[in-house]
């Protein structure tokens, strides 16, 4: 009997892309299975990696250019561009990760009050150039934190303390804000479709806002972390009174999405998308889910935030609706990770074989991996005989 395995992982930040992950697993699988079916389906969440895999799904192609970085500074970056020779506007992919991402800020330099989003509306003007008129923005795997202040400055707004002086980029700043004016904003966006594929979960302001849930991961100290939120319900504010939007910028969900920039372009008439509808829909997941014996998933970290719109969190519960078992390989494993059982997530096992430093486990990454999916699949394997014989 030939198994039939779907490998439907992440990428791991700063490591290996989401389809390295799906090769090393599967070379994990083979050590043990050799004439197992196979299916790869690498998965993005709207970060790193998400307008390369849209453009291979979709037909279309990278374009290469130049924009700002998220400390200041140029770096090469890109965007996809989607139905050039169909009938329609081309629909632009636009990856924050790419422009803004936190593998762009120095570890020396992960200040999340002072990075900014000014690259993204960069790409987003970029994009308009060349004829995008659907326009789909990506969050995920941010080093900012700025509201998207940065992008509506790269859009042509203006964000203006109470001198009138304008604000410098990064998040802290806008403690100082007073007006938003949007006279210079780029006329394009009036006949622009602006999609955003983020995480509902993520909310700009609260409790469980972007600032105090991933402040402290982008380099904010706890004193930091205070003024990022101060800054973020002014921010919030200032928007509803200036550019009155059609959501709670403070609690709809997807508006902390890439530190806030989900509010910032929902300001701008955006719609805020569940990333999963928006990004699975040409994969035929739920289908070839349905014909797998068994299904592998993977991420950097499972934990309390897993089931909060992680991948593994929708690759098991689509699974699980399917009857199919769900097995989990994660980076690290912290405190929390015993709640994705509650969706559909039958095991889950750390890849790491031994203490070691990040360096090294990067170094060493897909070997790493496909040994702990050997590892995995050999103790499954022996439960399977243990159940054969004890029937």
């Amino acid at each position: 009997m030939s198994y039939r395995i779907v490998i439907a992982p992440s990428g791991f930040k700063e490591s290996l892309s989401a389809a390295q992950v799906a090769e090393s697993i599967a070379e994990g699988v083979r050590r043990v299975i050799p004439d197992a079916d196979i299916d790869l389906i690498p998965l993005v969440d709207g970060g790193e990696g998400t307008a390369e895999a849209l453009a291979l799904a979709g037909g279309g192609r990278l374009v290469p250019c130049t924009a700002t970085g998220p400390v200041g500074l140029p770096v090469r970056t890109h965007f996809a561009l989607l139905g050039e020779d169909g009938p329609g506007p081309a629909t632009a992919v636009v990856e924050m990760a790419a422009v803004a991402g936190l593998s762009l800020v120095p570890a020396g330099q992960r200040d999340p009050g002072a990075t900014t989003t000014y690259g993204v509306g960069e790409l987003i003007r970029a994009a308009l150039d060349l004829g995008a008129r659907r326009v789909l923005v990506g969050c995920g795997d941010s080093g900012t934190s700025d509201g998207g202040a940065g992008a509506l400055q790269a859009l042509g707004a203006r964000l203006t303390d109470h001198e009138g002086r304008e604000l410098p980029p990064g998040g802290a700043a806008l403690t100082e804000l007073a007006r938003v004016d949007t006279s210079g904003l780029d006329r394009r966006l009036a006949a622009t479709e602006l999609l955003v594929a983020c995480n509902p979960f993520n909310v700009l302001c609260g409790a469980h806002g972007v600032a105090r849930v991933f402040g402290p991961q982008k380099g904010a100290s706890p004193a930091e972390v205070e003024v990022l939120s101060a800054a973020l319900e002014r921010w919030a504010a200032v928007l509803t009174r200036d550019l009155p939007p059609a959501i709670d910028l403070r609690t709809a969900p997807g508006t902390g999405a890439s530190g806030g920039l989900g509010a910032g372009l929902a300001a701008l008439g955006a719609r805020l998308l569940p990333r999963f509808e928006v990004l699975l829909d040409r994969l035929d997941l739920d289908a070839r889910l349905a014909r797998a014996d068994l299904v592998i998933t993977a991420e950097g970290a499972l934990d309390h935030q897993t089931v909060r719109g992680k991948i593994p969190a929708e690759v098991a519960s689509r699974a699980h609706a399917a009857g199919v078992p769900v097995f989990v390989l994660a980076g690290t494993i912290g405190p929390g990770a015993h709640l994705v059982r509650a969706i559909g997530v039958d095991a889950y096992s750390a890849i790491l074989p031994a203490p070691m430093s990040l360096p090294e486990a990067i170094e060493g990454s897909s070997e790493i991996l496909a040994d702990a999916t050997e590892r995995a699949l050999r103790i499954l394997e022996l439960g399977t005989r243990l159940a054969v014989r004890a029937a």
